[in-house]
């Protein structure tokens, strides 16, 4: 079992192709490249971290009926389809987590939240920062990143990797 994180997969909303600028031809196109990229890394007994914005719609059976692992969502400002859902259907498939949930890394501190911060439990005593909403165009301040499909190649992040390339790049490895 692996676990992974991403955020900001916006399934099923067409504008966000031109916002971001995304290379797809259509709704359609992203959503299948999507689920494809993310089919093929993650494992149906892998946990995938994700950081807010899955989706636009007020339906998500398309999507999670399609995807692999268990979902942990950190919810994001789009994420409007938790209010239209009874949960107790995906019960096993996803868990709705608090808007801003720490996790432990390799013995590390790690703090999920769909929006980025400046100051975080423990960013002065070694804490990590992971976050999406910003589509790759907020620079990543040392111990924290967007961890977003747009900073990715349209793929989830190795969440032991990229806690790993923090660490190296702060002088911890």
């Amino acid at each position: 079992m692996k676990t992974w994180i991403t955020a900001d997969t916006h399934f099923g909303h067409n504008n966000i192709i031109k916002y971001c600028d995304r290379p797809f031809f259509s709704v359609w196109d992203m959503d299948e490249t999507l689920i494809r990229n993310w089919n093929r890394i993650v494992a149906s007994n892998d946990v995938v971290y994700h950081l807010g914005d899955f989706s636009l719609k007020k339906s998500v059976d398309e999507y999670l009926s399609q995807l692999n692992g268990q979902i942990k969502l950190v919810p994001g400002g789009h994420d409007y389809w938790i209010r239209h859902v009874d949960l107790e259907e995906y019960k096993g498939k996803v868990e709705i987590l608090p808007l801003y949930k720490t996790i432990s890394v390799l013995r590390k501190k790690v703090v999920l939240c769909h929006y980025p911060m400046l100051s975080w439990d423990s960013s002065f005593h070694g804490s990590i920062h992971l976050h999406g909403h910003t589509h790759g165009k907020l620079p990543d301040l040392g111990r924290r990143a967007d961890v977003g499909v747009d900073c990715n190649n349209f793929d989830p992040f190795d969440l032991e990797g990229i806690i790993e390339n923090l660490m190296f790049l702060n002088g911890e490895k």
